[in-house]
């Protein structure tokens, strides 16, 4: 039985892995669970999934949660360190990481320094800290297995591959609720329409990063990390019905790729039962007669700045990417509280990294020191636009 900490379990990849647990309730034991806010979630899943340690992001709500499972044996802990603590107990096995955005950067890191399987959901995590979570990993023989839809796709094809074999990697875009819109339509996208992806159902923060296209930007990233591939061997294609999740291009000429229907418990169950794989009757089953047609389009990089993004800062290498993803957490969130107009996100992360003199990484003090910059040049530069 694998034993895990959900950090992040009360946002959409949390919710989806409990239901993965509850669909196998003889393969996985909730040790502990992590949440943000949202205290009425996490007494449900406490009563229901009843872990031996909990955190939450604040002492107020600790409070207040404390208070309302007095009657169970929970250790509560809070914040950043909470998350942390989590991430390395001793009586965990498998962390999956479903933390929003950069905040999921330590978390991830303690789990390989403490030699977890990882089950990361967390881009930023490898598009701030790349090299060091991976160097960490390999010193700490820990393993780290991708969540993310595309590149769970190309870790199931690539197992047991030489990467000798390999030509390139295709991820998968769908191409987000704009595909289809003029150019000259985007400045009056709001709020409501940059959350109504066609396909996917996520969180607030990856839906309006699919819209901009910059989560394949981070992916892109990810990918190079992970499956140690040269930039120029990740390609993007745009792939609307979102059914292929990524193509491997071999030496000899053919292509292998990984499909299933849009539901993330597929490649959540993967990455928390690797490398056994269980019949998971809760989820639909792919039928191809129904699907019909599949397109596959290229990536329109006057609608979609942020895709070059990606081969721009692995280029320029050391705290730029992390610099770019934080600058995009900013933008994002002053998007959704309608501070800035939607064209403006890509925007301020371009003009954040103008603005920035790179450094190298020696350790991650180097990575949350370029961090707290973006964070604060970032917001600057969108008071600036409103003035």
């Amino acid at each position: 039985m694998k034993k895990l900490s959900i950090l992040g379990s009360t946002g959409s990849v949390g919710t989806q892995a409990l239901d993965v647990v509850r669909a196998f309730p003889e393969k996985f034991e909730v040790v502990a669970l992590a949440a943000g806010r949202n205290v009425d979630l996490l007494v449900e899943q406490i009563r229901e999934f009843r872990p031996r340690y909990v955190s939450i992001a604040s002492e107020e709500d600790a409070s207040v949660l404390k208070d309302r499972i007095s009657t169970r044996k929970v250790e509560v802990l809070t914040g950043e360190e909470g998350l942390i603590s989590l991430a390395a107990l001793d009586d965990v096995d498998t962390v999956l990481c479903a933390v929003v955005g950069r905040y999921g950067l330590r978390p991830a890191l303690e789990a390989v320094r403490a030699g977890k399987r990882l089950a990361l959901a967390n881009k930023e995590s490898l598009v701030m800290a790349g090299e060091i979570i991976m160097r960490e990993a390999g010193k700490n023989d820990a393993l780290i297995l991708p969540v993310d839809s595309e590149h769970n796709a190309v870790f199931q094809v690539l197992e047991g591959r030489p990467l000798t074999n390999i030509s390139r990697i295709v991820i998968t875009a769908s191409g987000g609720p704009f595909l289809n819109m003029d150019l000259k339509e985007l400045d009056n996208i709001t709020v409501k329409d940059a959350l109504q992806h066609p396909v996917w159902s996520m969180g607030e923060k990856i839906t309006i990063d699919s819209a901009t296209m910059m989560n394949k930007c981070f992916e892109i990233i990810e990918a190079h990390w992970l499956f140690q591939l040269d930039p120029s061997r990740i390609g993007v294609v745009v792939h609307p019905q979102s059914v292929v999740h990524a193509i491997v291009d071999l030496m000899d000429g053919s292509s292998v790729a990984v499909m299933f229907l849009p539901d993330m418990r597929i490649p959540i169950l993967y990455a928390l039962s690797y490398p056994e794989r269980y019949p998971f009757r809760m989820v639909r089953k792919l039928n191809l007669e129904e699907l019909g047609t599949l397109e596959f389009l290229p990536v329109d990089s006057k609608k979609y700045p942020a895709i070059n993004l990606a081969y721009s800062v692995l280029e320029e290498g050391g705290t730029a990417p992390a610099v770019m993803a934080v600058a995009n957490d900013v933008a994002v969130a002053a998007f959704l509280q309608g501070k800035i107009k939607f064209t403006s996100i890509v925007k301020v992360v371009f003009q954040t990294l103008l603005e920035y003199k790179n450094t190298e990484v020696f350790d991650i003090q180097d990575v949350l020191d370029a961090a707290e910059w973006a964070e604060i040049t970032a917001k600057s530069i969108i008071r600036a636009m409103g003035s």
